[in-house]
């Protein structure tokens, strides 16, 4: 089987999704001939072997609001003999590269996330994405909520299949202690830690109002647009001295983070977090999850009381209180972490993602009338954890200050 992946970019460049365009590839590659096309940081055409898979990045002419614009992606799909194109969105120069190829194969598309705050974006977008939904064979799509709530997919609901992101699980197993001890040295004695792109959506900004009353240090590790605007904020509001602006780290340099901090935190505000990557690495690390109810997949990787607590979005005070209650339990942060180790490993791993898109690309290249299309079936069921599901949502309960 020839399987060609679009993407935006590939590793070494930093983020959810090129983590999980490269996570998916290596895990393929022992099953499928894989091959990757994605844009360059400049004009050059560049080919290189990754960890066995081809990755062609095409050279960037420009950027249209984020996305690039590669003269030679039409082309590269075109001349591909691949069986299935598998394409990440959103990816709207991409996409249309894609439809400009005229590429023959099957279409599976991995519906990341909609666009919500780019409302003009989104409105010149709509009719490709309508266009490239219609024509795939199939829409991956990373949980139960994110299928059920999306306008976008609504007429596309045979078609989705249900399959969550896994991750290399042993590279959380393979830290070395001298570098976790070292930042505990350092950052100690309470340390929380915040992953990601310095971004509105990320809500970091209501992570640092949180911390005027938190006696905590925050490790915020990332980079974006925003990261002056934090800085400023943490300043005026007398916490600088309490977070660490760390950068952006590659994954392997994350990794002991992870394990050294009591708390993960991901204070995101906008459903754009489609489900959190960064809480599947929290949770193999053994460290429990302060997340946020949003209606997309991020409370249903971390369940509120049994993994973590989860909080509404966009609100500082409670995201305070359930930190302050995490900090202030030993015991129950050791209960969290365990039990998030073990979600982690039951229900995130590379193999078991990489296997359930291996049935779904033989599902689609069968002979049209013998597809069951009309199922969705879904990796991960929906009241996972044994907690009560209402609508599809697990019910906020107010975290209890002891």
């Amino acid at each position: 089987m020839r399987v060609l992946r679009i993407g935006k970019f590939y590793p070494p460049h930093m983020g959810g999704i090129k983590t999980h365009l490269r996570t998916l590839c290596t895990e393929l590659q022992h099953h499928a001939e894989v091959r990757v096309v994605v844009a360059n940081d400049d004009r050059c055409i560049c080919r290189a072997q990754i960890d066995g898979v081809d990755v062609a990045r095409m050279g960037k002419l420009l950027d249209v609001a984020a996305a690039p614009v590669c003269a030679g992606m039409a082309r590269e799909i075109r001349r591909s003999d691949a069986d299935i194109i598998h394409l990440h969105t959103p990816n709207p120069t991409g996409a249309l590269a894609y439809l400009a190829s005229r590429h023959r194969g099957r279409l599976v598309v991995t519906w990341h996330s909609d666009i919500l705050r780019q409302r003009i974006l989104k409105r010149i977008l709509s009719p490709i994405d309508a266009i490239i939904l219609r024509r795939a064979s199939a829409i991956v799509v990373t949980s139960e909520a994110y299928r059920r709530t999306s306008a976008a997919l609504g007429a596309h609901q045979s078609k989705c299949r249900v399959i969550p992101y896994g991750i290399e699980l042993d590279r959380f197993d393979r830290i070395e202690e001298q570098k976790v001890t070292d930042i505990r040295m350092r950052y100690g004695p309470r340390i929380l830690l915040a992953v990601g792109r310095m971004v509105y959506y990320k809500g970091f900004d209501h992570l640092i109002r949180a911390m005027q009353h938190l006696r905590a240090k925050l490790v915020l590790i990332g980079e974006g647009p925003m990261r002056p605007a934090l800085e400023k904020l943490a300043a005026e509001l007398g916490v600088a001295n309490r977070i660490a602006f760390v950068g952006e780290l590659q994954n392997e340099a994350t990794a002991p983070y992870y394990r050294a901090a009591d708390i993960f935190v991901l204070p995101s505000i906008a459903r754009t977090e489609a489900f959190g990557i960064v809480q599947i690495e929290a949770m193999a690390s053994g460290t429990p999850v302060v997340n946020t109810q949003l209606d997309s997949g991020v409370p249903t990787v971390s369940l509120n009381g049994i993994t973590g607590l989860t909080v509404p979005p966009g609100n500082p005070e409670l995201l305070g209180e359930a930190i302050d209650q995490l900090l202030n339990d030993p015991a129950q942060r050791a209960v969290f972490g365990q039990n998030a180790r073990r979600r982690a490993q039951a229900k995130f791993s590379s193999r078991a993602m990489c296997l359930s898109i291996l049935d779904l690309y033989r599902e689609v290249m069968k002979p049209v009338g013998v597809r069951h299309s009309n199922t969705i079936p879904s990796v991960w069921p929906a009241n996972a954890g044994g907690r009560r599901v209402i609508d599809g949502a697990a019910r906020f309960q107010r975290p209890q200050i002891k």
